[in-house]
């Protein structure tokens, strides 16, 4: 089966995200895009009371979509979610042989030398690097390629501020019933 990862905070996710997965699937022909919500991000700080809203935002947004799916090897992990124990944990749970898709934004791959065990993790995945406003220095040793998408300038600090009309509808409904991200 060809999947495709796409690991985040989703704090909340947005439009921006679903663009992205929407686009993987037909650029790349991947069969399932696997969300992966983070429990405790290294690398971010988050409202440790928002995740189990972060994994059910997650899960909302995508319901529509049969070719994605939600994963909650992190959500149940209940520690800081590494992406080198999470692939590990993928690559076992679906038998895939050879390495996993990993769709990460350039934000964060400019910082994937500083990530936990990166060294085992270049060896485990082949990333799908999306544009997010951010020039990547070449990466030696790692697999990965450019996505040919343009820039969404959306982020989920914008939307948790304005909830503006990149949230989606049935996300921003469950934000308002639930009073997340007020002052």
């Amino acid at each position: 089966m060809s999947i495709c990862i796409f690991p985040g905070t989703f704090n909340p996710i947005h439009q921006a995200h679903i663009r992205i997965a929407e686009f993987a699937l037909s650029y790349y022909g991947f069969e399932k895009i696997i969300f992966i919500p983070s429990y405790i991000p290294p690398h971010k700080n988050v409202v440790q009371d928002l995740v189990m809203h972060r994994y059910n935002m997650v899960k909302i947004a995508i319901a529509d979509n049969p070719k994605f799916e939600i994963s909650d090897i992190e959500y149940f992990s209940e520690g800081k979610s590494y992406s080198l124990i999470t692939v590990q944990k993928i690559l076992e749970q679906y038998r895939i042989n050879g390495k996993l898709n990993f769709i990460i934004g350039t934000d964060a791959f400019d910082k994937i030398e500083s990530w936990y065990k990166a060294e085992e993790l270049k060896n485990l995945v082949h990333f799908i690097v999306f544009p997010r406003g951010v020039v990547i220095n070449k990466k030696d040793g790692f697999d990965y390629e450019m996505a040919p998408l343009a820039f969404f300038d959306i982020s989920s600090t914008d939307v948790r501020n304005n909830h503006n009309n990149d949230t989606i509808s049935k996300v921003k409904d469950y934000i308002e019933e639930n009073g997340l991200y007020r002052d």
